[in-house]
């Protein structure tokens, strides 16, 4: 877990970081982050997706699912900050992702929803509507109806952008579970959505190269939040289940909360303040233990965990032994 949180810290940042090149894009933004980010992931495991190439191949179309989410989250994630502030964007991006990420276990893996979960959800559902509510408001009151229309449809990109985060994290850690190694199924995954972002880079990151700033930032949201974020994520999504890491994400709203009233300047009204509380309360209930809820979903956790177990025990083999060829559990190959 502290590995996903360690990653929601850093992903906090990205919001801020773009304000310093005002002349980029948030498409521009986004194709840099998270493309050059993505092939740097799959450049560095490179000898862990051939190694795992047979069981990827099998897999071809979660590994194509979670690409298009990786290419389309940066771009509605980014816009919708643009449009509807740094707060707002992240909180309703991040904050949507574990509704959306236990909707698709349901349906997906059959995952069953508990009542914890579904008070959880209300608390984030709730603290989300406030925080839209108060900065919906205060547009309305400053810049006029052009900026209150510019946050209905940044918050409406907002949920696009948590959907589609639920997506590719869903991708990777099926992947994960399914007898391929983090590196190989993160580095995949972002990989492929990279190469996705890259006529996007090409068409619209001309301001990243006007100055040493916007190439600064651009460098800084690849290499750090985005490079580093998502091997962390990835460490974290071989542990817990796809639900859990993304609700522990929802700390990337209240630290880049903070970084735009501290570092940005914006005004975020109490109601907005109630809302990011909300927001953490669900954080707290869904991660909080629960000997009741762990007794059951023992039995149904029980095969995912021991695959996760043969997963970390391959890892470390190919660490210790990086040309050794990689052992066949005999998990299931098909999706």
């Amino acid at each position: 877990m502290l590995a996903v949180l360690l990653a929601s810290v850093l992903w906090g940042t990205t919001g801020t970081a773009a304000t310093f090149a005002p002349e980029v894009g948030p498409l521009a933004i986004g194709a840099a982050a998270m493309g050059l980010g993505g092939l740097l992931q799959a450049l560095l495991a490179g000898r862990r997706i051939a190694r795992a190439r047979t069981e990827l191949r099998a897999r071809w179309r979660i590994v194509l699912v979670g690409g298009a989410g990786v290419a389309l989250y940066p771009l509605a994630f980014y816009t919708s900050m643009h449009l509807a502030g740094v707060a707002v964007g992240t909180v309703v991006s991040i904050g949507s992702a574990p509704l959306a990420s236990a909707l698709i276990e349901r349906f997906a893996d059959g995952r069953r929803l508990s009542r914890r979960w579904l008070a959880g959800a209300a608390l984030g559902l709730a603290g989300t509507v406030l925080l839209c509510a108060a900065e919906a408001a205060q547009a309305g009151t400053g810049a006029g109806a052009g900026s209150a229309r510019g946050t209905v449809v940044g918050v409406a990109l907002g949920l696009f952008a948590g959907l589609t985060y639920a997506v590719y994290a869903w991708a990777a850690h099926r992947l994960i579970t399914r007898s391929v190694t983090s590196r190989a199924a993160m580095g995949a995954v972002f990989g492929l959505g990279g190469l996705m972002l890259v006529p996007v880079l090409l068409a619209t990151g001309a301001p990243l190269a006007a100055s040493w700033t916007n190439a600064g930032v651009g460098l800084y949201m690849a290499l750090v939040p985005m490079f580093t974020g998502y091997v962390l994520f990835g460490y974290g999504l071989s542990r817990i289940p796809v639900s859990t890491a993304t609700t522990l994400s929802l700390l990337e709203p209240a630290v880049a909360a903070v970084f735009a009233v501290l570092v940005v300047g914006e005004h975020l009204p109490a109601l907005g303040w109630t809302g990011i509380a909300l927001v953490i309360a669900c954080l707290g209930v869904l991660t909080a233990p629960s000997r009741r809820l762990r007794t059951a979903e023992a039995p149904e956790a029980e095969a995912p965990e021991r695959e996760r177990g043969q997963t970390q025990e391959r890892e470390q083999a190919q660490e210790r032994d990086p040309d050794a060829p990689e052992p066949r559990d005999g998990l299931a190959l098909n999706a």
